[in-house]
């Protein structure tokens, strides 16, 4: 885990935490919408447990019901095309940009440096939840004891890792402005 976390370092510089900043922007603003729309026709009141924060099993029963055969389909699709290519890419960007930033925020060696993984665990969860509603709905109506379980405590920690990521890569550039600001005094 060092290792990777130092790799992540080394790659993590100025003009490569730009190119990812761009790349994730550009997908949030030309695909993430129109995936949304994609995924809200038909299911405007229902939700989705991706969008979720919190559902039981029996709200992923009830929205496996509600979405209908042709909506349980469009929804494990979306799991295996879109789903697949968007934690990768809020991961990489947060995986870079945390290493850039804490690069400039922390002293090498520094515990706060592995922060660079959180998001890493964040997109295993989003990858284990997609794997889990995904089993659920292209099984219902049969029940699916314990994924039914874990598909909703997977998008809680899901949630909270990336989530975590973003407050984790505010508060570098905060330590790291912080930092800078006293180092600034200190050589006037």
């Amino acid at each position: 885990m060092r290792g990777f976390s130092t790799l992540l370092y080394k790659i993590s510089k100025g003009w490569v935490a730009l190119v990812v900043l761009v790349g994730f922007l550009l997908f949030t603003a030309l695909v993430l919408p129109a995936q949304s729309a994609r995924s809200v026709t038909g299911m405007e009141n229902v939700g989705s447990p991706d969008l979720s924060f919190f559902y039981s099993p029996a709200d992923l029963y009830r929205m496996a019901e509600a979405y209908g055969p042709a909506g349980r389909q469009a929804y494990v699709q979306a799991r295996f095309t879109f789903d697949l290519a968007w934690p990768a890419v809020y991961t990489v960007f947060l995986a870079v940009a945390i290493s850039w930033v804490f690069g400039k925020a922390f002293p090498e060696g520094s515990r706060w440096r592995l922060a660079n993984l959180v998001p890493f665990f964040g997109a295993l969860c989003d990858y284990l939840e997609n794997l889990a509603t995904s089993f659920v709905m292209l099984r219902y109506p049969e029940r699916t004891p314990g994924v039914d379980i874990l598909a909703p405590a997977f998008t809680v920690v899901k949630w909270a890792l990336v989530g975590g990521s973003f407050v984790v890569l505010l508060a570098g550039v905060v330590v790291g402005v912080w930092r800078w600001s006293r180092s600034a005094r200190a050589r006037r």
